[in-house]
């Protein structure tokens, strides 16, 4: 079986494509540019392509099975997806695993989830065999904050108070790799979400400890500041609209989980999914002995 990944230079494509070799799969992977060498093992074949071409998308298909879909953060998300979707269902691939975004439904009003939304809804009545997956806050995010926590001694992500669905990527990747290479996912849609929530405060106490010094909740009272702020530090104006509109509805109108969706991701994965807590414990082992 060979899989087409898409997005598999990114953080979570890159563990989808261990997880399938880990798996026995074949792997191809979608990438606009020549990656740098170590980048993908060996064994990893590489498509030179973009999702806004579709002939270049429509070659990277040819002789795959099945399509691993995860568009970035793009402003034309949604066209890319159908395009690879589309062709994927044309080339007649035998499923496809979309990546989408817990409660996507929920959120219509933060434009990345309601592309999201959209493309199930394409996925749904297509036609093609599927597997949709809906991850919470993804806990490697966390990473680009070092320096706000080991500098100011501040956790910027307005998290709120009531508690954020987390996951952790490659537990992601695990369930991606599962829906590809065994029976009984299709036509299956799966929230992918720990038992352990993100809240601001708790997140702030937790780096307190885990660094040795104290880290302050910037708190979630100031959307209009956190959009300038991201626009100030980087992030395509689009898409600091986008995140202020995402962490606004989350703090507005809760973005938590419940017990039973995380029995399900748990038995999905046969084992429990890893929690917040000890993947920043990982990540102030990293820092302390850079």
């Amino acid at each position: 079986m060979k899989v087409l990944v898409t997005g598999a230079t990114g953080t979570v494509g890159g563990e989808v494509v261990k997880a399938l070799l880990q798996r026995g799969a074949d792997v191809r992977a979608l990438t606009r540019k020549q990656p740098k060498p170590g980048t993908f093992p060996g064994a990893v074949e590489i498509a030179l392509g973009d999702l806004s071409d579709p002939v270049s998308v429509a070659e990277a298909i040819k002789g795959v099975d099945e399509l691993f879909l995860l568009i970035g953060n793009v402003a034309d998300e949604f066209t890319q997806a159908l395009i690879a979707y589309g062709l994927a269902k044309k080339a007649g691939l035998k499923h496809v695993t979309y990546l989408s975004v817990f409660k996507a439904d929920q959120f219509l009003d933060v434009p990345h989830f309601a592309a999201k939304y959209s493309v199930e809804e394409a996925i749904r009545v297509g036609g093609m065999p599927y597997t949709i997956l809906r991850p919470g806050y993804f806990v490697q995010n966390e990473r680009q904050l070092k320096p706000m926590l080991t500098g100011p001694g501040v956790y910027p992500v307005p998290a709120g108070n009531q508690g954020l669905a987390v996951v952790d990527v490659r537990d992601i990747a695990e369930a991606a790799a599962i829906s590809l290479t065994e029976d009984g996912h299709k036509g299956k849609t799966y929230d992918l979400v720990s038992s352990e929530m993100l809240r601001g405060p708790d997140a702030a106490a937790t780096w307190s400890k885990l660094l040795g010094k104290e880290i302050i909740y910037a708190g979630h009272g100031d959307f209009d500041g956190f959009e300038a702020q991201l626009r100030k530090t980087g992030s395509p104006s689009w898409l600091a609209y986008d995140l202020r509109v995402m962490f606004q509805g989350y703090v507005e109108r809760g973005f938590s989980n419940t017990e039973d969706q995380t029995a399900r991701f748990a038995a999905l994965l046969g084992h429990q999914p890893r929690t917040y807590s000890s993947f920043a414990e990982e990540l102030a082992k990293e820092w302390a002995a850079a």
